[in-house]
C-alpha cells in the first residue's frame, strides 16, 4: 500500500509536472503596471473574438477525456518498472489503480467544471495580452479571429492542444519510465 500511495504521488507530480514547467518558464509579470483603458478594451474585444471562455470549456473537456488514460498509463509504469514489487503485488497495485482511478477522475472533472476556475483564469489572461502587445496589434488579432481562417484555428485549437499532449505523453513516458526506474533502483540501493 506504501508503494500504491508513492506510486500515486509519483504520478500526480508527473502529470502536473507539464503545467509546472511552463509555470516556472513563464516570467513574472513586470511590475503592477495598470494597462491603458485603450488596452484594456482592445484585450476585452480579442478575448470576446477569440471567444476564450468557450475555448477554454472545450479545452478542459479534451483534458478530461484525456487525463484519466494518461494517469493510467503512468501508474501502471511506474508500478510495472519497480523491481521490488513481485507480480502478485504489482497486480494488487493495478487493481488499486483502477479503483482509485474513477474518483481520481470525478475530482479532476469537478475541478474542470468549476466555473471560477475560468474567471480566475480570465483575471490573470488579460493583463498578459496587455503586456506583450500594443493596442495596434490587439486590433489586428482580434480582427484575424474575426475571419474564417481565425475561427476555425480557434475552434479546432482545444483538439490540436490535446492531441499535442497525447503526442508528447507517448514520447516522454518511455524516457520518464526509465528515469523513474534509475530513481527507484538508486533509492533502493540506499
Amino acid at each position: 500500500m506504501k508503494h500504491f500511495l508513492r506510486s500515486l504521488s509519483i504520478v500526480a507530480a508527473l502529470a502536473a509536472a507539464p503545467s509546472f514547467a511552463m509555470a516556472q518558464a513563464a516570467p513574472a509579470p513586470a511590475a503592477t503596471t495598470t494597462a491603458s483603458p485603450q488596452a484594456n478594451a482592445a484585450v476585452k474585444e480579442l478575448l470576446d473574438a477569440m471567444d476564450v471562455r468557450k475555448m477554454m470549456t472545450a479545452s478542459f473537456a479534451e483534458m478530461e477525456k484525456a487525463l484519466p488514460q494518461m494517469m493510467r498509463a503512468q501508474m501502471t509504469a511506474v508500478i510495472n518498472s519497480d523491481p521490488g514489487a513481485d507480480a502478485e503485488k504489482k497486480k494488487a497495485a493495478l487493481a488499486k489503480v483502477e479503483q482509485v482511478l474513477p474518483v481520481a477522475s470525478q475530482a479532476i472533472n469537478r475541478m474542470f467544471k468549476d466555473p471560477a476556475l475560468i474567471d480566475e483564469m480570465m483575471v490573470d489572461i488579460a493583463p498578459l495580452y496587455a503586456r506583450n502587445y500594443t493596442v495596434a496589434e490587439l486590433k489586428e488579432l482580434t480582427a484575424f479571429y474575426r475571419t474564417p481562417l481565425g475561427r476555425k484555428m480557434m475552434a479546432l485549437s482545444p483538439r490540436l492542444s490535446a492531441e499535442s499532449m497525447a503526442i508528447g505523453q507517448r514520447i516522454v513516458a518511455p524516457r520518464l519510465n526509465g528515469l523513474m526506474q534509475e530513481v527507484m533502483q538508486s533509492a533502493q540501493g540506499k
